[in-house]
């Protein structure tokens, strides 16, 4: 059966419009060759942009899926960036060329923080889902899932010498985890309320929290291990805090540590109060935590500079100084009798927190600051990349090393997008340039290019259209005004005081010789396009303006107007929940539409004047007839608003948007759904179609414009239909229970992977390549029996389609590279959800791989792996007894085989290097660093010691 209607599919071509999303942070990266602190990386929806500040351009985009981006993190060499999305997913994108090889899949809701260790080689990530997850990205997997917060995690930290992790979250908790034993060894209850962010500070001997209070909390932290080790008392510090009257907060936020601590204490230092009164939002430190930023939810940036040991000492003297000369100064003033019989004091200074972290200096942003991050440069400069709550990017200079401080403005990115949301877009009439209107601003931006052609000042924007010609453009505002723009000189010509009341709606008359316009002051206003002579242009040239002609006065406010395209008809929509019908040329009514619960948002009417249709705040969309006013059909078109219609040029299609994040296509002959546009991640205010209908953008609360082009793909529905019904049956499958590892109880420490419709898939091909390669063996056997029985040679059984297709490789190899196939961060879910009746056929294929020295790292993963969660099973079984111990002794000779291979290679590279330091004279350097660290802590440890002692 042919196709009776063709339908043509529109995708998704651009997102533009966006400076910076406001759910992610702000980072500085470097490219290639760039210099420090040029380039900054900012979420854009789901794909993340980067930003040559210098410049004002985008130099690079990583392309996303659907999900919006949450986080962002730079690794410390500079080359990949870590970016999570709201479904729990991370991916490792490379800067050298913008792809992504890496991905890991492991939290159930949005990532909310994430943080490299000091190698770059592990990464950990925190969630809305409340679980801290740690990954190998050296081996792309999972190392494990760390559960004991209550809520969303704000922050989580490596420390740089010892395997410790630390992480603060919203339910006020700060934790301290060992990853050796991958356990919570202390719980810091210091908080009245959430911690917003945490920064270690002084070679991690200090933690600073920012909370929910203008105060940021300074925490001591004492690594307990190392005096241990050197057979030194630990003192208990649990009773003496609660001798001192005075300090009862402060004791309450030290009742947490108990006499059995290990590896480390904390005691709260002090406090530190910001200027502002409300909560931390962001809090951030240079790479060498020598500079802190924090800003609360106003537009100051508060920057704190820590000093020295060196420079504290030097500062401790000088009060020191001070103290004696007042006290010197004091004793002379006092009675000479009195100062006779007392003798001189020594004045006692005693250190604070202030005289370790100083104010450095407030910057006062444009905006509300949402995001901040700092890079310390060269030569004591500090740069700071603000983003703002008005899709914003600026970017500051300072001098540390100055007395007085003070930040300079370097860049600041507006001309990519709006400051407010655009709530009217309009297409011109040759479909080349597009024009968006917001509550400040008005763009031309070419749809092409998708650069911006003109930007003008104006008020709060409803409404717009080009003025036949497309030289001039007309917007409708809040305040009842008609603005008249010139795209020439980007000037506003004329601005003409129309109602009383916010203008919803302006159309165009199909004669194009002028506008009607409705408004909240219950009017609807005809008006006619005119040229008038120019009072400001000397040559006496003539300027549009628009000449009010006729009035027609109703009953309740007006949201949309609409003229038939014959002009005969007039659709006026009201806010009684009716669509009231005029003829143009009397003004007299023909029809109402009735029907709708709520107001009539939009409406359109069709080409051949036969069909207007309606959407309403009530969520449906109807279609009627013209004739007699008649409905055809009412459908529920989006789960909230319906904000937008607009019939495709010359057809009955037409599309609607709506505030539930979808752009729908509607055939209004047949009344039913062609195809559904996803991608939007807030409220969908409006959209154009272009005058050929090969174009469709539309704009949304997200603050981003897409662009959506046709392409000459045909849609079945049938098909469509069913492709949806399948993504909803796998949706649920992977929602499905996680599969429960055997013998794990439910504690801190658990698995890092989750079950997803890849780790279903990959343990069907697994399962798959098992049948194949029974198969195959069983035909193998019955030839090998055949040819024993039989006078003749009897020829070989046709190898499976499937083993030809991939190069005629045997049925084992083909098991191999199915395995190999599985991403290394989905491998072990995969496994689990693999029956157990497959698993004696892979033990015993994983021995043959291992006597050939085939992928042997691999295998001896998924061996483990499967006897730790099949152990049960597989030691009760008399048949596995063998292949176990086979697998033993050539897991043992083969794993060496390999490690000497290692060492023999390590030790050569050694001597390369002693070759080329002895040749050169020079020691390389990080070696050099390493050792001067360590020369350093052992110094420490000595002065420690001594300390202790004394």
């Amino acid at each position: 059966m042919g196709l009776t209607k063709q339908y043509l599919r529109y995708v998704a071509s651009a997102v533009f419009g966006v400076i910076g999303s406001q759910k992610a942070n702000i980072a500085y990266v470097t490219l290639r060759g760039g210099e420090k602190g040029r380039y900054v990386a900012v979420a854009a929806c789901e794909q993340v942009f980067i930003w040559d500040v210098r410049k004002g351009e985008k130099v690079l985009i990583l392309q996303g899926q659907k999900h919006e981006v949450t986080f962002l993190c730079a690794s410390p060499d500079g080359i990949h960036l870590a970016v999570g999305y709201e479904d729990g997913a991370v991916r490792i994108f490379s800067l050298l060329n913008g792809e992504s090889n890496v991905s890991f899949n492991g939290h159930k809701t949005a990532v909310s923080a994430m943080h490299y260790d000091s190698l770059g080689a592990r990464l950990v990530t925190g969630s809305r889902d409340t679980d801290v997850i740690v990954w190998d990205i050296i081996n792309e997997c999972g190392l494990y899932r760390l559960r004991g917060h209550k809520d969303v995690i704000t922050e989580a930290l490596f420390l740089k010498d010892k395997n410790i992790l630390v992480t603060s979250s919203k339910d006020s908790f700060v934790k301290w985890w060992d990853l050796d034993t991958q356990h919570c060894f202390k719980t810091m209850v210091g908080h009245r309320s959430e911690v917003w962010g945490m920064v270690l500070l002084n070679q991690e001997n200090r933690l600073l929290t920012g909370s929910a209070d203008s105060e940021l909390r300074a925490w001591d932290i004492d690594y307990l291990q190392e005096e241990k080790a050197e057979g030194e008392t630990k003192e208990k510090k649990g009773k003496t805090l609660l001798d001192d009257d005075d300090h009862d907060e402060d004791n309450e936020e030290e009742l947490d540590e108990s006499p059995e601590e290990r590896i480390l204490s904390c005691k709260k230092a002090g406090s530190i109060l910001r200027e502002a009164r409300d909560r931390v939002v962001s809090l951030t430190a240079d790479a060498k935590a020598r500079v802190i930023a924090c800003h609360g939810n106003d537009s100051v940036l508060e920057i704190f500079t820590v000093l020295s040991e060196e420079e504290v000492q030097k500062k401790m003297t000088k009060k020191t100084k001070k103290a004696k000369k007042k006290a010197a100064k004091a004793q002379e003033e006092a009675a000479v009798e009195e100062a006779a019989e007392e003798e001189a004091v020594e004045p006692l200074v005693e250190r604070t927190l202030k005289d370790e972290i100083l104010r450095l200096t407030n910057i006062k942003a444009s905006a509300k600051i949402r995001w901040v991050d700092c890079l310390s440069c060269v030569g004591g400069e500090l740069k700071v990349a603000l983003l703002l709550q008005n899709n914003t990017v600026e970017t500051y200079s300072l001098k540390t090393s100055d007395k007085t401080p003070t930040a300079n403005k370097t860049s600041r990115l507006t001309l990519g997008g709006h400051r407010t949301d655009v709530r009217t877009l309009a297409f011109s009439s040759d479909n080349l340039a597009v024009l968006s209107a917001s509550g400040d601003t008005v763009k031309v931006w070419n749809r092409s290019t998708l650069q911006v052609i003109r930007t003008m000042a104006c008020e709060y924007a409803l409404c717009s259209l080009f003025v036949p010609g497309d030289r001039q453009i007309i917007l409708g505002t809040k305040s009842g005004k008609l603005q008249i723009f010139e795209l020439s000189s980007g000037s506003l010509l004329e601005t003409v005081d129309a109602h009383s009341g916010a203008l919803w709606s302006l159309c165009l008359a199909p004669d194009q010789r002028g506008i009607v316009t409705g408004s909240a002051d219950k009017k609807v206003k005809f008006w006619e396009f005119e040229l008038i002579k120019d009072e400001g242009s000397s040559s006496g040239q003539k300027r549009l303006t628009l000449n009010h002609t006729r009035t027609l006065q109703l009953e309740e406010d007006i949201l949309c107007v609409k003229f038939s395209p014959d002009n005969r008809l007039l659709a006026v929509s009201l806010l009684d929940c009716t669509v009231k019908v005029f003829y143009t040329d009397t003004l007299k009514f023909f029809l109402s539409l009735y029907g709708h619960k709520l107001p009539v948002l939009c409406l359109d009417i069709s080409h051949d004047n036969t069909l207007i249709a309606t959407g309403s705040a009530d969520r449906n969309v109807k279609i009627w007839g013209l004739d007699f006013g008649d409905c055809h059909r009412s459908m529920f078109a989006h789960d909230d608003s319906v904000m937008f219609l607009q019939f495709l040029p010359k057809t009955h299609l037409f599309f609607t948007a709506g505030k539930d994040k979808k752009i729908k296509q509607w055939d209004a002959d047949k009344f039913q759904l062609v195809q559904t546009l996803e991608g939007h991640h807030r409220e969908v205010w409006c959209l154009t179609i272009s005058p050929n209908g090969d174009h469709i953008v539309s704009a949304s609360h997200d603050k981003s414009l897409r662009l959506w082009e046709r392409t000459r793909e045909p849609i079945i529905l049938e098909e469509e239909r069913e492709m949806a019904r399948e993504a909803e049956f796998e949706e649920d499958m992977a929602k499905g229970d996680a599969p429960v590892v055997p013998g794990e109880t439910e504690g801190e420490a658990a698995p890092a992977g989750k079950k997803s419709m890849e780790t279903v898939k990959a343990a069907e091909r697994i399962m798959e390549a098992l049948e194949i390669y029974r198969e195959e063996s069983r035909k193998m056997e019955e030839h090998k029996y055949a040819c024993q029985n039989a006078a003749n040679k009897i020829p070989p059984p046709k190898p499976n389609p499937i083993l030809v297709a991939f190069g005629n490789v045997s049925p084992s190899q083909y098991v191999l590279d199915i395995i190999k196939k599985v991403r290394s961060s989905e491998l072990e879910v995969s496994l689990l959800v693999l029956p157990f009746p497959y698993v004696p056929e892979l033990l015993r294929l994983f021995n043959s791989y291992i006597n050939q020295g085939l992928e042997v790292e691999l295998v001896c993963r998924c061996l483990f792996f499967l006897l730790k969660i099949h152990f049960g099973q597989i030691s009760s079984n008399q048949m596995m007894l063998s292949v176990i111990d086979e697998l033993r002794t050539n897991t043992v000779t083969k794993v060496r085989e390999i490690r000497d291979v290692m060492g023999f290679n390590n030790a050569a590279l050694q001597f390369l290097q002693r070759e080329i330091e002895s040749k050169e004279d020079v020691m390389f350097f990080a070696d050099a660093t390493g050792q001067l660290e360590e020369k350093k802590r052992k110094r420490r440890r000595r002065e420690r010691a001594i300390l202790t002692i004394a």
